[in-house]
């Protein structure tokens, strides 16, 4: 852990989204898991690993979510359009104008994430002297995620590729990004504001900042999730119910 708390260390939460997969008019991360709202999972890592300032970035059914953390000593920043996870990114820069830290970016509805392991993340990115770490996992199917191209014997990140953007070769990659990262704040908030929104989409990916700090000569570098399970998205209620089942069968 020494080098763990050499660095001062801040997270942002992204909580906006609708979650259509849901079916359901409740925001995805209200949605409960084991009695709580799913985003409390995050926001609870985001605690233990020391994070000194947690702000969470909020958008469908904003007064719900502030409404359901009253009190916890979050910053709630609203994203009033969507248009993407580099764009939901951007709103929290003017928050963080003067800090200079690190940033550690973690997904509302990523709730079976252990600190263990974002310890592990963080404490790679700091030994790395990385500019950018993106936590990755490997899956038999990577079907659906984006893909994580490398190059060189020190596994430089080079870029992320969403599924609809990839090509054949590209889709034949397994390591995939879980949208969890470490970033050096002065060049996310300088990067997030370079990103294009030029893919099928039409968004403002986060997943394009790597590309951005390799193309700048940035030191980027990736840290692999040995268990994929713990960093799977919840996108559907079939998701969230083997989350459940997943979490009771741990306590």
């Amino acid at each position: 852990m020494s080098g763990y708390e050499k660095k001062r260390l801040c997270a942002v939460i992204l909580a906006a989204g609708k979650g259509t997969r849901m079916k359901s008019d409740l925001a995805k991360v209200l949605h409960p898991l084991c009695g709580r709202p799913m985003l409390t999972y995050s926001i609870e890592v985001a605690r233990a690993i020391g994070a000194e300032n947690i702000a969470v970035i909020i958008g469908h059914q904003a007064d719900m979510v502030r409404e359901a953390f009253k009190g916890q000593e979050l910053i709630f920043i609203e994203q009033r359009e969507q248009l993407g996870t580099g764009h939901a990114v951007l709103q929290a820069k003017n928050t963080f104008c003067h800090y200079h830290g690190t940033i550690l970016i973690l997904c509302g509805d990523v709730p079976l994430l252990r600190p263990s392991t974002v310890i592990a993340l963080y404490e790679h990115h700091i030994a790395e002297k990385a500019a950018l770490t993106v936590l990755t996992t490997i899956l038999d199917n990577p079907t659906g995620y984006g893909r994580i191209i490398k190059r060189g014997s020190t596994g430089e990140v080079v870029r992320i590729v969403e599924e609809k953007d990839g090509s054949p070769d590209e889709k034949k990659i397994r390591e995939i990004n879980t949208g969890i990262y470490c970033v050096e704040a002065d060049f996310l908030f300088r990067a997030v504001t370079e990103i294009g929104n030029k893919n099928v989409q039409k968004e403002y990916y986060l997943t394009d900042i790597v590309g951005i700090a390799w193309e700048q000569g940035f030191k980027t570098r990736s840290f692999i999730a040995v268990d994929s399970f713990e960093v799977m998205g919840i996108n559907t209620l079939f998701d969230l119910t083997r989350a459940s089942e997943h979490m009771t069968a741990c306590r």
